[in-house]
């Protein structure tokens, strides 16, 4: 199995609130950019919660060892 990257919670929290931002404002003042903004914060948001249930909790304490 491929080792996954743990990623920060700002991480996962970017993404939902860029996901949320695009839906309500750039949606309606252009389709094709709101649909593909959209899709990138969604992606965004699984590599989060993929991340976030395989990555090694030792490199995520660690990781939080740095701040």
């Amino acid at each position: 199995m491929k080792k996954i990257a743990p990623l920060s919670g700002s991480f996962m929290l970017s993404s939902m609130l860029g996901f949320a931002i695009s839906l309500v404002w750039v949606y309606p003042a252009s389709v094709s950019f709101g649909i593909a903004f959209m899709i990138v914060f969604a992606a965004m948001f699984i590599a989060s919660i993929i991340s976030l249930t395989y990555a090694p909790t030792e490199d995520i304490f660690a990781m939080e060892k740095i701040k």
